[in-house]
């Protein structure tokens, strides 16, 4: 007798075995198989550089060709100013004996850039700022010839300026139309920067509209993107069809424009540089300006609650001229202008700036609330007084002759008169006036601006007392 376990193991291997006899069996019975590939090693290829099969022998995309239409009518800038330097000794005839030969003036130079716009007639668009106070200006254009400009006239309070070129074979830029910018459009600067040559930037219209920025004058700027640099002034800012929309004009940084661009750009829309240039040539280098003939401040939310306004904001009239576009209108003292040609008012300086902007004529919607009622009226802009002669308002002022306070100056805070002329010899000069003085008060009456000058001289006060800033002074002056 075999022990138990022999016994075991021998009933195990028997049945296993039918098992393997019965699976052989089933597999040969079964439809043949194809055994399984055997396993193929991961194998790391390195990837090759190449263009998407879309693009391939397609040319990319590329601003080239409309910049090679563009960059012919964007020029550089160049001019001299011949300065007189300021020596305290100048007329000392010891130190003119021991130093005959120091130079007593001095030539400045500056460089900018310009925009042809008319190749038949030579017209080339640039900053007034750029070519401001020059005795010679030049034009260098991109095929390198340099030639002599011919000065056609400026706007100091748009910054735009016109010259005229005596060249052949000039390339014009098509201006568009920039009321149709919209924030996101794509646009591209083209100037020279820094006098280092042409430069182009691109971006992007960031804002439009813009305006409240101090010491520029009246304001509806593009803001953008695109490096705007020091000696981009003038150039061209265009849009992808390389159609001018605007002149670069400014930017912006808080450690200065010489420290570079941050990306906050300004340049004046074609449309009211088209207008300025239309301007300039017919009236003979002068910018003839409409207004509404009114005095106005800003409401505060003392006044907003007084008047039964939702917010503290609109020009509240304070005085309206007799015979003046707004008296023709129907406004009165204690108007609130709300809103012109559907442009939101929100203060005295948005009212001044959109008046700015219009031409002599222009036809004007006002929103308007009075006594809690909301009215619309319609004005049409008379033309703006340029200049007064003092011996029109009162003998102790004859000899002077006064202007309207350049815009920059109002942006930055000030306003009056400016004193724009002192004849020799006149009592105005006896009474010590000098010409580019402001005049920021009179005992004559308030105002705010020539017009308002005007009329606060309607009665002759016995004692006519002026507020003046010089320089950087400010005193009182009696006339006599």
């Amino acid at each position: 007798m075999r022990p138990l376990p022999t016994l075991l193991t021998l009933a195990l291997a028997a049945a296993f075995g039918g098992f393997a006899a019965t699976a052989i069996r089933e597999g040969l019975e079964a439809p043949a198989q194809a055994a399984p590939p055997p396993a193929i090693p991961s194998v790391t290829v390195p990837a090759a550089a190449a263009l998407p099969a879309s693009v391939v022998g397609q040319q990319l995309p590329s601003l080239a060709p409309m910049l090679q239409r563009v960059t012919p009518a964007v020029v550089s800038v160049h001019t001299k100013q011949t300065v007189r330097i300021r020596n305290p000794f100048a007329n000392d005839p010891i130190f003119r004996r021991m130093f005959p030969n120091i130079p007593q003036e001095r030539i400045n130079e500056s460089l900018g850039s310009g925009v042809i716009i008319d190749a038949k007639n030579g017209y080339v668009l640039t900053n007034h700022h750029v070519i401001e106070g020059a005795d010679e200006v030049s034009v260098t254009l991109a095929d390198g010839r340099t030639v002599k400009a011919d000065f056609i006239g400026s706007d100091p309070d748009t910054d735009v300026a016109l010259m005229r070129i005596p060249a052949q074979n000039l390339s014009a830029i098509s201006l568009a139309d920039s009321d149709a910018l919209r924030v996101g459009d794509f646009v591209v600067a083209v100037g020279n920067p820094f006098g280092i040559g042409q430069t182009v930037t691109s971006g992007i219209v960031s804002a439009v509209g813009r305006s409240g920025l101090r010491g520029l004058g009246y304001q509806n700027f593009i803001q953008t993107d695109a490096s705007i640099n020091p000696g981009n002034s003038g150039g061209a800012l265009v849009n992808l069809n390389g159609e001018l929309i605007g002149i670069n004009t400014a930017s912006f940084n808080p450690q200065g424009s010489m420290a570079g661009n941050i990306g906050l750009g300004f340049a004046i829309p074609v449309n009211l540089a088209r207008n300025i240039k239309d301007q300039l040539i017919a009236n003979n280098g002068v910018v003839r300006r409409g207004t509404l003939g009114l005095e106005s401040q800003d409401v505060t939310p003392q006044l907003a609650a007084a008047l039964k306004l939702a917010e503290p904001r609109g020009a509240l009239v304070s005085r309206v001229f007799a015979g003046s576009a707004a008296a023709a209108a129907g406004l009165r003292a204690g108007d609130v202008i709300l809103a012109a040609n559907g442009q939101r008012v929100d203060g005295r300086d948005a009212l001044r700036n959109f008046e700015g902007l219009q031409s002599i004529g222009s036809k004007i919607a006002l929103d308007v609330r009075r006594d809690g009622q909301a009215l619309q009226l319609n004005a049409t802009l008379r033309e703006q007084p340029r200049s007064l002669a003092g011996a029109d308002l009162d003998p102790r002022l004859a000899g002077a002759s006064f202007g309207e306070l350049p815009e920059r100056l109002r942006q930055s805070g000030l306003s009056g008169v400016v004193v724009e002329s002192v004849t020799r010899g006149s009592r105005a000069e006896a009474n010590d006036l000098r010409k580019d003085d402001i005049i920021l008060a009179a005992s004559s009456g308030n105002f705010d601006d020539l017009p308002g000058f005007r009329a606060s001289f309607t009665r002759a006060p016995a004692q006519l007392l002026l507020r003046v800033q010089r320089g950087n002074n400010v005193g009182n002056l009696a006339l006599r």
